[in-house]
């Protein structure tokens, strides 16, 4: 029904991240891991490098690699020099970034869509061997190619607002939608999807949070922190309009910003962390994955999930909802 990955956002330490990976290789099966690239939290690339040195059974996706803090062609050459090292087992995925941290270095992005498109198209040509002259507003190369050319390397665009979708359809190999997505915002966004892919295959994956107990109230409250923190995002209004659910956004961003997690967690309802998760018990964490994959998912990327034990039961309940059994 779907390919399932794991995922980590840098806050792990090392010790942590490992138990994480093995995890996710329960039963001897092939795992990728998303790392993330959040600023002030771990570089995703080291952690790339340590994941797939740890396992031939992982490869790695870099999540979300900004061009606006890391130009095209340093991109590039990061994820060409891991496939060098570890061939056939990377995905570069370029992302703007989150506004606040952008916002944390002084940086505004206003109008991203052209300057991605830009991007996209420097990477995949240096990614192909070309020798690239570049002219763009944003970005410039002149006659360069990269000293080593990576066997096919997928470049995948991470993107929630309708023209950015449009994009991924158009230029990228693949689309990586935004964690705490509920299923009808996710059907949404693929519609954009396809409507800018004009018929071209792209691959479809999905960053959902996950948790699961035996009563639903304890696997919901482990994720209200994570959900707090990317619910109050403007660009989720939609999102949670689409679900049927009514949150206090700015309310919501104070109570982040003063890290006071009880008021946070207060503003989110168990409703709300249902809807844009997956969260329960066992049974109710399969059928939510099977609606996810049922939505359009080729690719679910298990994403919030902190504790290894809480990964394998993650798995286990994927693994059902992917038989049927759920």
């Amino acid at each position: 029904m779907f390919d399932l990955s794991i995922s980590s956002d840098g806050r792990e330490s090392p010790a942590a991240f490992r138990a994480k990976l093995a995890a996710g290789m329960q039963a001897g099966q092939r795992r990728r891991v998303w790392i993330a690239n959040h600023l002030f939290q771990r570089d995703p690339i080291a952690l790339a490098a340590a994941a797939l040195q740890e396992s031939p059974l992982i490869d790695v996706a870099l999540m979300a690699m900004s061009p606006f803090t890391m130009h095209p062609v340093q991109l590039a050459m990061s994820a060409a020099t891991l496939d060098e090292l570890y061939p056939g087992r990377i995905t570069l995925c370029l992302g703007v970034g989150a506004p606040v941290d952008l916002g944390s270095v002084g940086l505004e992005i206003p109008k991203p869509l052209a300057p991605m498109r830009e991007a996209i198209r420097v990477v995949r040509a240096l990614l192909a061997g070309e020798m690239v002259t570049f002219q763009g507003e944003s970005f410039r190369i002149e006659s360069r190619r990269l000293v080593h050319t990576p066997g096919p390397l997928p470049v995948i665009l991470a993107a929630s607002g309708p023209k950015m979708l449009e994009l991924a359809g158009a230029e990228a190999d693949g689309v990586l939608l935004s964690a705490a997505t509920s299923i009808d915002f996710m059907r949404w966004c693929l519609d954009h999807v396809a409507r800018g892919s004009n018929g071209r295959a792209v691959r479809r994956i999905g960053l959902v949070y996950g948790s699961v107990a035996p009563d639903a109230k304890t696997a919901h409250q482990r994720l209200r922190r994570v959900l707090a923190i990317v619910l109050r995002g403007q660009h989720h209004r939609f999102n949670l309009e689409l679900a049927g659910n009514t949150l206090d956004q700015g309310a919501l961003r104070a109570a982040v910003a003063a890290e006071d997690w009880s008021a946070a967690n207060a503003l989110l309802t168990d409703r709300i962390v249902a809807s844009h998760a997956a969260s329960g018990t066992a049974a109710e964490v399969a059928a939510r994955f099977a609606a996810y994959g049922a939505a359009g998912l080729d690719e679910l990327v298990l994403s919030g999930v902190s504790e290894s034990q809480q990964v394998s039961d993650l798995i286990k309940a994927a693994m059902a909802a992917a038989k049927g059994d759920q």
